[in-house]
């Protein structure tokens, strides 16, 4: 058993960026026996500390991780032993959390990226040669219901770059819960993924729950002109998104724009949401910090300037995300439309 939250912890399994993902994933394989470490700030720590882990899921399960049961450490050299370490830190954390685990982890660890955006698992690998490093991706909502308990609120299951380095974690994997999918080539999925997490700066835009933002059309049309804007630029790039829902991404921009009683009845079938699921990103403005935009939205504006094109809806979602982070403002749907449309236009 190890001592809750010890500093010298040393686990086979390290999680490293104890935030929402992270202590859902990590949450989750300990609860089925695995044995996990996390590495995050103290506040977290003191929260692991008090109350341990309550995970929960849409479809009504619950896990539970006493606090003598989970292991904390603020240090990096606690991924010293670790055989799996989990990156889940913000995308803008990447590369100080890369210069960090280069001078503690073992030749043999395996390393997944866990992250929003497309380029952080290349960060990881400049910075960690000779290690195996893995893009990785969750599809699903993760919220924070209080100390030490986290939600998920979509459906889902960890997505990864396969690799035979994974063989001795599947089973870690399976009893926790999860269907690990691996693919041969991970830049179609996170692309996929991010499509529909352009969703997110529009919906912490909004100030909504999802349900609430997504079941108003002028938030749904704010949300097909940023995909149509990128299924034009990845056509450009020769980049096929994968199919993550039943529909492929280039035909959700036209679900977003049908009337709202049409979509209700057939987004229901696509992806199940909880009721009180909100965008990491909104959560990020309502506690006053960074977001990922850079990493999403803006993924798709260096995404045209490498192709020689522009990419103004995003662009403007940028900055409006980033004024946000200072002033908090929210939109209503029909204004955020309409200053989008003129910016497609001017573009």
């Amino acid at each position: 058993m190890l001592t809750a939250c010890r500093e010298e912890m040393m686990a086979r399994i390290c999680i490293y960026g104890a935030g929402a993902i992270g202590c859902y994933l990590g949450g989750r394989l300990a609860a089925a026996g695995a044995e996990v470490g996390f590495v995050g700030r103290p506040g977290i720590g003191e929260e692991l500390r008090q109350h341990g882990l309550t995970l929960t899921h849409y479809n009504g399960r619950h896990w539970r991780v006493p606090p003598e049961a989970t292991a904390f450490s603020t240090e990096p050299e606690a991924a010293t032993a670790a055989e799996l370490i989990l990156v889940t830190v913000k995308s803008g954390a990447t590369a100080q959390a890369a210069a960090e685990l280069a001078g503690v982890i073992g030749p043999n660890a395996v390393v997944i990226s866990f992250q929003n955006g497309i380029g952080n698992a290349d960060t990881l690998h400049e910075a960690l040669p000779g290690r195996i490093v893995l893009a990785g991706m969750v599809p699903f909502n993760v919220i924070r219901r209080g100390p030490g308990a986290f939600h998920q609120a979509s459906e889902g299951e960890p997505e990864v770059a396969d690799s035979p380095a994974l063989a001795p974690i599947l089973d870690d994997f399976a009893s926790a819960g999860f269907a690990l999918r691996r693919h041969r080539d991970m830049v179609p999925v996170q692309w996929a993924k991010l499509l529909l997490n352009l969703n997110n700066a529009v919906n912490a835009l909004s100030g909504l729950p999802l349900q609430q933002e997504l079941a108003q059309r002028a938030y749904r049309r704010c949300l097909a002109l940023a995909q149509a804007e990128a299924l034009a630029l990845l056509k450009q790039a020769g980049i096929a998104p994968a199919r993550l829902t039943p529909l492929p991404a280039r035909w959700i921009p036209m679900l977003l724009r049908l009337p709202d009683a049409l979509f209700a009845r057939l987004a229901r079938k696509m992806l199940a949401i909880d009721p009180s699921a909100r965008s990491s990103m909104a959560d990020d403005l309502a506690a006053g910090r960074r977001t990922e935009i850079d990493w999403i939205n803006g993924e798709v504006v260096s995404l045209a300037q490498r192709l020689g094109r522009q990419a103004p809806v995003n662009a403007l979602l940028v900055l409006l995300v980033k004024a946000a982070e200072n002033d908090r403002k929210r939109w209503n749907g029909e204004a955020l439309l309409a200053e989008l449309q003129a910016a497609g236009r001017r573009g």
